[in-house]
């Protein structure tokens, strides 16, 4: 009798944990942003247009400033590069950063052969999302910092939110601890609390 009670009481304890275990809480939607670097307003313009034809209206512009990265993307790129951050207006699910990523691969690849700059990439995209408490980058290079994904991709958190600001890491690229990027990554992380203000739906932790 206490045997089978004891086994009663062990698998109604399994049995709990399980479904303890399985639950899963609402997951918070992401702004979508994109960097877009090249030395051609052309190339930046094509970007700008093929981006809001896939992925919808641009809802911020962040300033467009001089890209600087010791030299790493002259002999592809040139010099005298330019950068600007976007976001979309409308929130995203942030699952699908590991697409996100390919389909920008994928458009450089088709601004480049339709181009006629003499640079191998006159264009370069490295899509993100930022959300209330970081910023998070996709990228095809594994380094100790980052998760990976799928289809070749991992994910790094460059910026978290911590004490009202944006803080970096030791492995934060130098062009993403500037107070431009901070300017525009607090304005994205409004337009999310806005969203989930209006919808109601934070997650509850």
């Amino acid at each position: 009798m206490r045997r089978d009670l004891a086994k009663h009481s062990a698998a109604r304890f399994a049995s709990l944990a399980i479904a303890f275990m399985a639950a899963t809480r609402p997951i918070e939607p992401v702004i979508r942003f994109c960097a877009v670097i090249s030395r051609y307003e052309a190339a930046r313009d094509w970007a700008l247009r093929r981006i809001e034809s896939h992925w919808g209206p641009i809802g911020l512009r962040g300033k467009p400033t001089p890209f600087v990265a010791g030299g790493f993307y002259d002999a592809t790129m040139g010099d005298g590069l330019i950068k600007q951050l976007v976001a979309i207006k409308d929130v995203s699910d942030p699952a699908g950063l590991a697409d996100w990523k390919c389909e920008t691969n994928q458009w450089e690849l088709d601004y480049a052969q339709s181009s006629a700059h003499d640079e191998a990439r006159p264009l370069n995209l490295d899509p993100g999302y930022i959300t209330q408490a970081k910023l998070v980058l996709a990228t095809t290079k594994d380094r100790d910092h980052r998760l990976y994904l799928r289809h070749g991709m991992f994910a790094e958190v460059t910026l978290n939110y911590v004490g009202k600001k944006w803080i970096h890491h030791r492995w934060t690229y130098p062009d993403y601890r500037t107070p431009e990027v901070a300017e525009f990554t607090q304005s994205c992380r409004d337009q999310v609390r806005q969203h989930l203000i209006a919808t109601g739906g934070f997650r509850n932790v």
